[in-house]
């Protein structure tokens, strides 16, 4: 296969300007595929983006538990700094989820920043600063969501869609790949993923009208191993659902921008992907537009599509489905909970995408219904140039990319929730590469809204609600401490307890959450770890907070001695 793509321009390297050199311990040498596909029975550490590649956020460790997590208090914080390439209020947004290999933590920031960190102590071993250019075009943001470790490496992309292995015991560079045309507005952002002897990369970038794929790489070389495209050409099945003329399949965007979940019995990795483009004119590209909104089931040897399930047929509201596809049993059946933009939560059949059934988990849905057994019917969308159309939920969807948890201890998943709408103005623009590519004008609610955190169990039964005054835009952990920890755009860290919803704790971090917390352990002691800094997309979000501090910390707790 070969890919020829263009890059941008010439670029000030901050790292360069680092004073800091030194070493980190090798611990990431012995990490491979064997230990990441048991990573959770190591909870003293977090090897893999979600914890384990079931996607459920959920630690075995219950040091930090419902009786003494009152005592909770910070141990150290790291100062990430926020010199860059920051252009907008609300363009950076600390989104990472930090891994921990054996005291030693591995942070990925936005702008190509990558730090490794005593876990125990906060103090910075090494960093890494790739030279982003800085005329990169970024969909919606600029942030990273984390690392890969494995080999005695560290691999993250950046925001010019590069793919980068880091020694992990200093940070150089050991090689470098080129994953997307960041001149046609093709940029990465999340953790890549570590299956076999192979890493899962992404794209983004579906608002400026590119074609979504997902890539396969050697985990020493680099060299490309296979690539999937989330819309298929003419005459692939799922074509008949673009236009059979045109180009409009060339610029459909369904970008798989978020890490996917494994399932090792299946040798699937089930990839969440983006809205077709442009997000809300439909009347240039009719049909249901194959595979976006999806869940993509593909044979990790060979990138092929093994099944899929579409959860927004024809998307006229911007609700992508990248977020987690989380992998779970019930009554020995292997299934996969999805909570998606449009507000509704579906259970699949992982092993052939039978759907099992879906239920709404957030109050206001007035776009659509989908019944039980998964009858979508559209009923507002913006079709007539020029005129307004409300709708609930909103373009950022009743969950964003931000992360459920699953707790085979209480058999509850824990949603962040965001309840708010927006109005949509259909306004025609031809396609150019490289530019916005939305099809309307978009204004969110500045008032009227709520959040929550939700507790439902496997069949889409809610059995707790904890309620924000805004929505919640960042992800949640579940512990066997019977905790689920979770941050507000108010910047209040939370404990709630996992089976009944109280609040049982809360510190106020002094800027608004929009990541993803993880906890570890060093030398017998457990900590917890939340990024905090607050931007990345707001206006669609909370345009009501474009003002209110940015931050960029990490800030992690434990119990006092």
């Amino acid at each position: 296969m070969t890919v020829e793509y263009v890059d941008a321009g010439e670029a000030i390297d901050h790292g360069a300007l680092s004073a800091v050199s030194g070493t980190a311990p090798a611990v990431t040498d012995n990490i491979d595929y064997e230990r990441i596909k048991n990573a959770r029975s190591e909870s003293h550490n977090w090897i893999t983006y979600y914890g384990d590649y079931d996607g459920q956020r959920y630690s075995l460790l219950d040091q930090i538990n419902t009786e003494n997590v009152k005592r909770l208090g910070p141990a150290w914080i790291f100062q990430a700094g926020t010199s860059g390439q920051i252009a907008g209020a609300s363009t950076y947004a600390f989104e990472a989820t930090p891994m921990v290999v054996d005291g030693v933590m591995y942070v990925t920031g936005w702008d190509g920043w990558f730090w490794a960190l005593d876990a125990k102590t906060g103090e910075q071993l090494w960093r890494y600063k790739h030279a982003v250019p800085f005329d990169v075009s970024l969909c919606c943001g600029n942030v990273n969501r984390g690392c890969a470790v494995a080999n005695g490496k560290v691999y993250f992309v950046t925001p010019n869609a590069h793919l980068l292995a880091l020694d992990a015991t200093n940070g150089k560079k050991v090689w470098e790949k080129t994953i997307g045309d960041v001149r046609a507005g093709e940029s990465a952002s999340l953790a890549p993923l570590v299956v076999k002897d192979t890493l899962i990369t992404g794209s983004a970038g579906g608002e400026f009208g590119v074609r979504g794929h997902i890539d396969c790489w050697d985990l020493e070389t680099g060299e490309q191993r296979w690539r999937c495209y989330t819309i298929p050409r003419p005459g692939e099945p799922g074509s008949e659902t673009w236009p059979s003329d045109g180009e409009a399949w060339t610029r459909g965007g369904a970008n798989h921008w978020v890490t996917g979940t494994y399932d090792p019995e299946t040798n699937l990795y089930y990839a969440g992907t983006g809205n077709p483009a442009p997000d809300f004119d439909g009347a240039v590209r009719e049909g249901d537009n194959l595979y976006s909104d999806s869940v993509v089931a593909v044979d990790v040897d060979t990138g092929e599509i093994q099944w899929h399930y579409q959860f927004t047929p024809h998307d006229l509201w911007d609700y992508d489905s990248t977020m987690e596809m989380t992998l779970f049993e019930r009554d020995g059946k292997k299934l996969l909970g999805h909570f998606d933009k449009n507000g509704y939560f579906f259970v699949l059949d992982r092993t052939n995408g039978e759907l099992q059934h879906v239920t709404p988990y957030v109050d206001r849905i007035d776009w659509g219904t989908i019944t039980r057994d998964g009858k979508v019917t559209p009923r507002k969308y913006p079709d007539k140039e020029g005129e307004p159309v409300h709708f609930y939920p909103g373009p950022a969807g009743a969950k964003e990319w931000t992360h459920a948890a699953f707790s085979p201890r209480t058999e509850m998943f824990y949603v962040p929730v965001a309840d708010v709408g927006a109005t949509a103005t259909r306004r025609r623009r031809e396609f150019k590469e490289g530019m916005p590519y939305w099809g309307a004008a978009v204004q969110v609610d500045i008032d009227n809204m709520a959040g929550s955190v939700s507790a439902f169990d496997t069949y889409g039964v809610e059995r707790w609600r904890w309620r924000n005054s805004h929505p919640m835009a960042a992800s949640v952990l579940a512990t066997a401490g019977d905790l689920v920890f979770a941050g507000t755009p108010t910047g209040e860290f939370l404990a709630l307890d996992a089976r009944t919803g109280e609040e049982l704790w809360k510190f106020q971090c002094g800027s608004g959450h929009h990541g993803s917390a993880m906890t570890y352990m060093v030398d017998g002691k457990q900590y917890v770890a939340v990024p905090v800094g607050w931007g990345g997309w707001l206006e669609g979000i909370i345009p009501g907070m474009l003002g209110a501090g940015h931050g960029s910390a990490l800030i992690v707790f434990a119990l006092p001695d």
